[in-house]
């Protein structure tokens, strides 16, 4: 095996397998000690924990089926927007213009929509809607991974920046105002209000990605390299893969996905909600860390990010229901943020000593 064969695989962190011979105590307590330093165990114990306490606090008005269910519909573009996040954060970038993305992809499929049917508009046009709202999406997140990778400018400033001009383009577009007929009825009423057996199809899309992604990063190639490149950079680019080429790639999905998150913003509000998105990024992000993903890079997981989706979720409707001021909601999530990030900086520190 090459040097830059053996960095590569060891800044891919893969598991070593159990020694041959090793007793069945010794493998137990191997599979144990792994399990206990696993960051989505640690974030589900916190979830968990976070459920009973709002159970028990406020009992028969909490852990509903109605809770559920608004819980997880609330969360659903949150999680879509999460999934592309993990990616990005793994490589050990960031993505600071998602909302504004969202907002310009929204813009773009709702001008469309007013100018073939508006609310009446057909399946035709709903179609040509969704296309337009990914295809913008994954135009300026590849776009912001070109910068990235080609003009070596550090992701944070390239995606301010994408935050500003995308949000400006989105209001120079529309004078800055919802534009009303953004969303047709077909849209709203398939995606946005509709079922299959009791679960809300905003809930199923956003489980699906989930699960595709999911797999997408845990048992192919390029989730194999997205790993690589947030651990040591110079050794995958030592091993022949194409670095820029790839985070290309990997700020294209979280473009294209921003770009899904507004087909379902509009078929759930039937609105671009221009002024609504401005701290998407820090929710989403939020979420991302809370899940275990790395800011450094080179850890994480999308079943971690479905976790921590889900922690601030029902940290915001758990306060709704025993009567906590919403201005306390906002400081209690971003003090969970805080602590995952002071978290993770001493595992971090751990891991380096050991």
């Amino acid at each position: 095996m090459s040097a830059d064969s053996q960095e590569l695989r060891e800044s891919s962190k893969l598991p070593e397998a159990p020694l041959a011979g090793a007793d069945g105590r010794q493998r137990a307590a191997e599979v144990l000690r792994r399990a206990a330093g696993v960051s989505e165990v640690w974030t589900f114990v916190i979830l968990v924990a976070l459920v009973a306490f709002f159970t028990i606090a406020a009992p028969g008005k909490f852990f509903t089926t109605y809770d559920l269910t608004q819980i997880a519909v609330n969360a659903a573009i949150y999680l879509v927007l999460g999934v592309g996040m993990t990616f990005v954060i793994i490589t050990a970038g960031i993505d600071l213009s998602i909302g504004s993305v969202l907002v310009l992809s929204a813009v773009a499929a709702g001008e469309y929509n007013i100018h073939h049917g508006g609310p009446e508009a057909g399946w035709g046009t709903v179609a040509v809607c969704v296309l337009i709202a990914l295809a913008v999406g994954t135009g300026w997140g590849a776009l912001q991974g070109a910068v990235v990778a080609t003009g070596k400018v550090p992701p944070l400033i390239v995606t301010l920046g994408g935050l500003g001009a995308a949000l400006g383009i989105a209001e120079l577009a529309t004078g800055g105002q919802d534009p009303a007929g953004a969303a047709a009825a077909h849209l709203q009423n398939s995606l946005g209000f509709g079922k299959l057996l009791g679960i809300p199809w905003l809930v199923i899309l956003a489980a699906v990605v989930t699960a595709a992604f999911g797999a997408v990063l845990g048992g192919t190639r390029f989730g194999s390299h997205t790993l690589a490149i947030g651990s040591n950079p110079t050794a995958v680019r030592r091993a022949g893969i194409p670095v820029g080429r790839h985070l290309i790639k990997v700020y294209g999905l979280m473009g294209l996905l921003a770009g899904l998150g507004a087909v379902m913003w509009l078929s759930s509000y039937g609105t671009t909600s221009i002024a609504g998105h401005s701290t998407d990024n820090l929710k989403v992000i939020t979420a991302v860390v809370l899940g275990g993903t790395s800011l450094f890079g080179g850890r994480g997981s999308v079943l971690g990010t479905v976790i921590g989706v889900f922690i601030p979720a029902v940290l915001t409707t758990g306060l709704i229901v025993i009567g906590v001021q919403q201005y306390w909601q906002d400081v209690a999530v971003g003090v969970v943020l805080v602590a995952a990030v002071y978290i993770d900086q001493m595992r971090r520190k751990t891991r380096e000593r050991a």
